[in-house]
């Protein structure tokens, strides 16, 4: 999908599309947000003559939106970003009225025949509060864009945090955030955007601002304050009205300085005919006196490397770079105007040949045969899909492959697609938010992972977000956002049924923006990451996860996984003067624990898991290896096993250099 959108270009996920004549269909069903059988529009406030309903977060309190309230004659409501639903029927005030209550990511307890809901006595200005268990990891917050993100709230004369809670820039709907910092503001651009007049909307990119949070913007928890850039009817303009024909896509959004020095706000852009072809890729900048992104220059739309996803700036021993990612940063440029504009200079992280296509099948190997990742111009990453297609045609090992992105628990391969990654200071790693492509929906499940550099290890993850046959798609974290170190961080993803083979759009949040966040601290989150050998050539003896590498060590073999902090069920693993100790620090052992392990006896069911052995040498030294039968002259086993770790599923031939690079 390019990143850039899903909506009236029907789309292109990974050989999904919509057929044409089925667009307008579409547009009018996320245009007009369904049907509701709430108060009328047109309808004044007045509190007292509505029952108010608010679900809470039984863990925080919190009110939660995206709830469905749905009664005995199907009538059905949604609770809006406060978590309140004003509920009013004429008939219906003054008795008892029975609501089930769903939502995706929450449940609510069932009684003895099975529905999951309560019988309300409602009565006009009454109120009653329903408490729902989050099954989600990330907690959701609120929706960003469309119309009546606070209806209800502002029906009940409730405060809201927003200064345009109801409509603001005339958006029904939008399509895939970008965002950046320019100008000491934070900008915001979407793709395909609704409007309340007419089932077609703005097909060249919608555009806003807000202020960031230490700068007198809204605490993230609650909202953001949007200004969107409108036009003369005020509804919001298209911000890149690149000539020709179709919609105009934006990708790759950040701002550099130009060569006197003033900042400049740049993208990627695409134009896409009706039978979604991409004719054309090129570079945008923003006019400020016009505003609005002029064309100012186009490459070829097949080069195999250029900026796509969203940008990270980090600094390497070689200098500074432009990180892009859809969602593994696996595309980088030099962090400067001419090199970002230069394809040419672009460069993937791949084992492909230097110059050669996925579908040449030619792998770049040593004499020996050993695979060599790099960094190499003129030639495409491979993606999932390219990835698994060269190991089913056996021209790549399984164990060759970049990513290995899978489930912790269950060790079943998770398809990232869509996402973004970004530097952690509180995880002191790279994070991951991705969706998931055919999961148990085909687009509505999103995974957390974390790896030691841009490029990975990408391993284990977890699931953090479901959804009931409907999509999330896009997830793009909000760094700027971030509190406490980064432990908590917030994301927003487009919710829409497109692709999720539901007929039944959401009214008001189909097609729309929603913000989650994720408390990095949480124990299920602690997930198994690499821990490398770093005793001399390899010999199994000193180990250290990323943040005990030294700091001139390149490229170091992956010796096994486990976890860095603790977690339930594990123990942790002290390095002393022979080789490692399980549980307390033996004597003259480190104060820090080397990882966290699973004893040889634990029960926590998990089949990614592998015994780790402990061999003895002549010398005294010990030394630990995964293989049952470790091969090292002088060295015996001792004992069955020592503690239990997760698989490495890397050849050693594949080898990461931590710590090698940090986001600015």
């Amino acid at each position: 999908m390019d990143h850039m959108s899903g909506g009236a270009r029907a789309g292109k996920i990974a050989g999904l599309r919509l057929p044409a004549r089925l667009i307008p269909v579409f547009l009018v069903s996320w245009c007009l947000g369904g049907y509701s059988v709430s108060a009328a529009a047109g309808d004044e406030p007045q509190a007292g003559k509505y029952f108010q309903i608010r679900v809470v977060d039984e863990q925080t309190g919190r009110g939660v939106p995206l709830i469905e309230l749905s009664t005995t004659n199907n009538a059905r409501y949604y609770t809006d970003s406060n978590g309140v639903v004003a509920f009013y029927e004429p008939g219906l005030m003054d008795t008892d009225v029975h609501f089930l209550v769903k939502g995706h990511g929450y449940e609510y307890p069932k009684d003895g025949f099975g529905y999951a809901g309560k019988t309300l006595a409602v009565t006009p200005g009454g109120s009653a509060e329903l408490k729902v268990k989050r099954i989600n990891i990330a907690e959701r917050l609120y929706r960003i864009t469309g119309t009546g993100i606070y209806r209800d709230s502002v029906l009940l004369g409730l405060p809201v945090p927003l200064e345009k809670p109801v409509i603001n820039g005339l958006v029904c709907g939008s399509d895939s955030v970008l965002n950046t910092v320019y100008q000491g503001r934070l900008w915001w651009i979407w793709g395909d955007t609704g409007r309340p007049a007419y089932p077609l909307g703005n097909f060249n990119a919608s555009g806003a601002t807000s202020r960031l949070p230490a700068d007198g913007g809204l605490d993230p928890d609650v909202g953001v304050n949007l200004t969107y850039f409108v036009d003369a009817k005020g509804f919001a303009k298209g911000m890149a009205p690149v000539p020709g024909e179709g919609p105009t896509w934006l990708d790759s959004l950040l701002a550099l300085p130009d060569d006197t020095g003033r900042e400049r706000l740049l993208a990627g852009y695409a134009k896409v005919r009706q039978n979604m072809e991409t004719y054309e890729r090129g570079f945008v900048e923003f006019d400020d006196d016009k505003q609005e992104f002029v064309k100012i220059a186009q490459f070829d739309k097949d080069a195999p490397a250029c900026p796509g996803g969203h940008p990270v700036r980090a600094a390497t021993d070689d200098g500074e770079y432009l990180y892009f990612g859809k969602p593994v940063l696996l595309t980088r440029v030099r962090a400067d105007r001419q090199h970002f504009l230069d394809v040419a200079a672009c460069e993937s992280y791949t084992c492909l040949k230097e110059g050669t296509r996925a579908a040449d099948q030619q792998i770049d190997r040593a004499a020996d045969g050993t695979i060599r990742y790099g960094w190499k111009k003129n030639t495409p990453f491979l993606g999932p899909r390219e990835q698994a297609d060269l190991v089913k045609a056996e021209v790549l090992k399984p164990e060759e492959a970049l990513l290995q992105v899978q489930d912790a628990d269950t060790g079943k391969a998770v398809q990232i697609h869509g996402g973004s990654t970004y530097w952690n200071r509180y995880r002191n790693r790279w994070v991951l938010i991705a969706t998931e492509l055919f999961g148990t929906s085909v687009l509505g499940e999103l995974w957390y992972a974390e790896a030691d550099t841009p490029v990975g290890p990408w391993v284990y993850a977890r699931k953090v977000i479901t959804h009931d046959a409907y999509s999330f798609y896009n997830p793009n974290q909000h760094p700027q956002f971030a509190k406490d170190n980064d432990r908590i961080v917030y994301f927003e993803g487009t919710y829409t049924i497109l692709f999720s083979g539901n007929p039944t759009p959401t009214p008001f949040y189909e097609y729309n923006q929603i913000m989650y966040k994720l408390d990095l601290a949480d124990a299920r989150l602690t997930l198994p990451v690499p821990v490398y050998d770093i005793s001399e050539a390899g010999a199994g003896r000193r180990f250290a996860t990323c943040g005990g590498v030294p700091k001139d060590a390149t490229d170091l073999p992956i010796a096994f996984f486990a976890c860095d902090r603790a977690a339930p069920g594990t123990v942790p693993v002290y390095a002393n003067a022979n080789g490692l100790a399980l549980g307390d620090p033996a004597a003259g052992a480190a104060q820090a624990p080397v990882c966290y392990v699973l004893p040889a006896e634990s029960t926590v069911e998990s089949v990614t898991t592998v015994p780790l052995y402990e061999y003895v040498g002549a010398d005294g030294q010990h030394a630990y290896s995964t293989a049952a039968e470790w091969s090292r002259p002088g060295y015996q086993r001792a004992g069955e096993v020592f503690c239990r770790v997760w698989r490495n599923p890397f050849a050693a031939a594949v080898r990461f250099a931590p710590g090698a690079v940090r986001a600015r």
